[in-house]
């Protein structure tokens, strides 16, 4: 058959160790022999980001901005175990956390559902969405151990005014520090992007925090988002169906327990990092689960949610063959190829993509999966069977051209 065509390129982003191999796969055998792939490739391997001192990360977060669509693959960011295994000169930052800053960016990240994966939650029947700021808290703070007899204080100047908060004395004992900050101008891009998502899934959105103990900080964050729903979104919702409220994170918690699922939930930074592997797990699998971080402005960069897979790259190098679970990496690329044919009116694009996707789903529900899906899978009068990373890709290349 010939290929379908693509008009502007993605910004396609490699990465580490497993999910590297696996990527090359992903291309080889389900992408490059249906689709005339076009894209701009930024190699963001561990060695490269410290043979470039991390300028490509950069380099690929322009790109991702310039051209509109990302595809990024896992990476690692060191610590510094990595850092003497690697034998770098710093302990790079994270790309995932240089990208989203520079895109200002919202994550997004939704459990793929597959029949014959029962959710721990058995009320959850419909994918709970984690909308995740991505910009400021504990993951940009300042930290210090203090001596005992010391004093913290948080300082803010003005132009020649100073202000000093007391944070902690440490006459009695020895101790730590942390200090955090966010931008009202990224609160309120994070608001925007939940609010138009919402809007493009027709979901309701909800907003959690702890305002009651940060009433300043947390409170920041809760007002701007009512500020920008009042103002901006609010008619557009009630015309929609769909509501947004906001709700302390303790209750939001207990209600997302109770829910059937089929909402976009909005944390901040790192209880959206937490309560996203947690969603994932109890969906089935962080390789089950998408991630895509949308900008304000419209950009869009699809990954998957889950790590490098060191343990599998150590016995792959060995020859061994392994089982890792390519599904999250699959939607990765059927996401960016399904924006890039929206976006440039090239449906044959949008459908293959969507396609692919429900092949991938199609061959897992038939009984064809990786072995960590095995683990989990029951479904009458099926008995799954356990496959290794290329046989199960082979086998989605064969029902997609079937279904082609």
């Amino acid at each position: 058959m010939e290929k379908i065509k693509m008009i502007t390129p993605i910004a396609e982003l490699d990465g580490d160790e497993m999910t590297r191999v696996v990527w090359q796969w992903i291309k080889d055998i389900l992408i490059l022999p249906f689709v005339d792939l076009k894209s701009e490739y930024y190699d963001l391997s561990l060695t490269n980001r410290e043979k470039t001192a991390d300028q490509v990360t950069k380099d690929a977060a322009t790109a991702i901005d310039r051209l509109g669509v990302g595809v990024k693959c896992a990476t690692i960011t060191p610590n510094a175990q990595r850092v003497a295994e690697y034998n770098l000169t710093k302990m790079w930052k994270s790309p995932n956390g240089t990208i989203r800053a520079a895109l200002d960016g919202t994550v997004f990240r939704e459990p793929i559902m597959v029949s014959g994966i029962t959710p721990l939650v058995s009320g959850w029947t419909s994918p709970i969405i984690i909308a995740r700021h991505a910009y400021g808290d504990v993951y940009k703070d300042v930290e210090a151990i203090c001596p005992k007899g010391s004093k913290a204080e948080l300082v803010v100047t003005d132009g020649d005014k100073e202000t000093r908060y007391l944070i902690a004395d440490y006459q009695k004992s020895a101790g730590v520090a942390l200090g955090m900050h966010n931008l009202d101008g990224s609160i309120r891009s994070f608001a925007k992007s939940c609010f138009n998502y919402a809007l493009s899934k027709k979901q309701d959105l909800w907003f959690s925090s702890k305002d009651t103990i940060s009433a300043t900080y947390d409170h920041r964050f809760k007002d701007i988002f009512q500020e920008e729903y009042d103002l901006n979104y609010k008619d557009a919702f009630e015309k929609a169906g769909i509501t947004y409220f906001y709700t302390l994170i303790d209750d939001a918690v207990a209600r997302v327990m109770r829910s059937k699922g089929g909402f976009i939930w909005a944390c901040k930074n790192y209880d959206g990092d937490v309560m996203s592997d947690m969603l994932a797990t109890a969906f089935g699998s962080l390789a089950m689960m998408t991630s895509v971080l949308v900008s304000p402005t419209g950009k869009y960069e699809y990954e998957a949610a889950h790590g490098t897979v060191t343990r599998h790259y150590y016995r792959h190098l060995k020859g061994e063959e392994t089982g890792t679970n390519p599904i999250a990496t699959i939607f990765a690329w059927t996401g960016a190829l399904a924006k890039r044919g929206e976006l440039d009116c090239a449906p044959e694009l949008t459908r293959f993509a969507h396609l692919l996707e429900k092949t991938t789903i199609d061959t897992v529900e038939k009984g064809y999966m990786t072995g960590d899906l095995k683990a989990i899978f029951r479904k009458e009068g099926v008995e799954p069977v356990a496959l290794t990373t290329k046989a199960f890709l082979q086998m989605i290349a064969d029902n997609l051209s079937e279904a082609l």
